[in-house]
């Protein structure tokens, strides 16, 4: 038997949970539509710490000494049928690297001008090895400081200029739980999945209207709307929820479609492609693919079984499979994927078949208007002498803010970087992605240009916002309790 209040606590939590999901969910028709009038930036995080440097592989000259010289038993292969695929420029010179043999889905996209690599990227004014505060940092925009109260992400969607209301999902997390790059936004929805995101509470026959019910008959879930007419935090909050849980269920959200790898990473691709051809607003979406804190067994590449190989398949696949649907759909030209990690590992391999926590790493960008098979920072090398002042690691010389404020600005047109950035100044972009409107590519490096271009970058803070969602979630509980 269903207790009221065990009814309150199912119904409560979860209009609180999903409260985030903002007024603008409150009105508007479902529609299906054509490539969207606007951008969409996708922010992958791959959090463990990826060992940037077995993606993307010195192939050649003094690096790949180095290289091999640090990394005896972990090398990726510079030739061979596990040897890493080459990266070259459009003209066919060679850029010295090379993506892991089973990055072959990224390669393809690289090769069609589709992705560009941000090499030594990170946290160019805060060094850690802590995950979790490295992460942190980069979910709220401001290394070094955790108590701004809202994330990156969320501060971009708060600025983010053309919103007129009537955007059903101008964010998405797909997670089980809120992401803290969306922490604090009242307009973000947060699920880990479409088929997922509904009530269960009580009894399944008294849920909702199903086949065979009786006549007139409103399931409890039906009936939410009627709850919430008035207008105390917690009635709004309920409103929020049902609305956002409707949006979801009259989408035509569907299984993995034929051609598409398995997973429940490749899963959660699919419904922000989804999410994005169902014409719901989105602007900003954000999803992460774990299991990247390779200490031991860490393998290579080769027959049998290679854990990161089997890590980097994962991640190359989906992310092919997921730019392969937009382009199919139209929508590949407005749609751009920032693909980052914590932290990178060590150059030198550990004893224990694996890398420890490092500090520089690749950045992925990824999409239709990304000035593609290029890249961009200053790569310094792995001359042990360079690496010693950084303790063994691949040295940071490009703040990842600095790409993230590049695809604010161009493809976002949100300039408010001094409030999605606190901290940070002296932006100046690097042409990795188009402006709105621009047709042309920039203009290519000269084949095997080693020196790719940045400038690290710093700006007054702002205030900190309420986080409305904590605060309605202490409210239920004291309902509840």
């Amino acid at each position: 038997m269903t207790t009221r209040r065990d009814f309150l606590k199912g119904t409560c939590a979860t209009a609180a949970a999903t409260a985030v999901a903002g007024p603008s969910l409150l009105f508007a028709n479902p529609a299906l539509a054509a490539a969207n009038g606007h951008d969409t930036v996708v922010h992958l995080f791959l959090r463990g710490g990826l060992d940037g440097l077995n993606l993307v592989v010195p192939i050649d000259g003094a690096d790949r000494t180095f290289y091999e010289q640090a990394r005896p038993n972990l090398a990726i292969a510079a030739t061979g049928a596990y040897g890493a695929l080459p990266l070259t420029l459009a003209s066919g010179g060679g850029t010295g690297f090379g993506l892991h043999p089973s990055a072959s889905g990224l390669r393809d996209l690289w090769v069609s001008g589709r992705m560009a690599i941000v090499h030594a990227c990170g946290l160019l004014t805060s060094v850690t090895r802590s995950h979790f505060d490295a992460q942190l940092y980069i979910d709220l925009g401001t290394p070094g400081a955790q108590g701004i109260g809202s994330g990156w992400m969320a501060r971009a969607m708060n600025t983010q200029p053309g919103l007129d209301g009537s955007e059903r999902v101008p964010a998405l997390g797909v997670a089980a739980r809120q992401p803290a790059g969306l922490l604090s936004s009242v307009q973000a929805l947060t699920m880990a999945s479409p088929s997922d995101f509904a009530l269960n509470a009580g009894a399944w026959s008294w849920q909702m209207a199903r086949a065979g019910a009786p006549t007139g008959f409103r399931g409890v879930n039906e009936t939410l709307s009627d709850l919430w007419g008035r207008t105390s935090p917690l009635e709004l909050g309920g409103q929020r929820a049902d609305r956002a849980l409707q949006v979801i269920a009259t989408q035509s959200y569907s299984a993995l479609p034929a051609g598409w790898p398995t997973g429940t990473f490749a899963q959660q691709l699919w419904t922000i492609a989804q999410s994005i051809q169902f014409d719901l607003g989105l602007r900003y979406a954000t999803l992460d693919l774990g299991g990247w804190d390779t200490h031991d067994g860490q393998g290579t590449a080769g027959s049998g079984y290679h854990y990161y190989q089997n890590k980097i398949a994962e991640l190359s696949q989906a992310l092919s499979a997921f730019h392969a649907a937009l382009e199919a759909s139209g929508h590949a030209g407005r749609v751009t994927v920032v693909v980052q990690s914590e932290f990178g590992r060590r150059v030198r391999a550990n004893a224990n078949g694996g890398t420890d926590h490092g500090y520089g790493n690749p950045v992925l960008v990824l999409g239709g208007a990304v000035n593609g098979r290029r890249f961009y920072g200053s790569w310094s090398g792995l001359d042990p002498e360079i690496l010693s002042p950084h303790f063994g690691d691949v040295p940071v010389t490009t703040d990842h803010r600095q790409v993230l404020s590049e695809l604010l600005v161009k493809r976002m047109g949100n300039s408010n970087l001094a409030t999605v950035f606190p901290g940070y100044s002296g932006y100046a972009p690097m042409g990795i992605v188009r402006d709105v409107g621009a047709l042309a590519p920039a203009p290519k490096p000269a084949p095997g240009a080693r020196r790719f271009g940045a400038a690290p970058v710093t700006a007054p803070a702002t205030a900190q916002e309420p986080d409305l969602m904590q605060r309605l979630m202490r409210y239920v509980q004291e309902l509840v309790d």
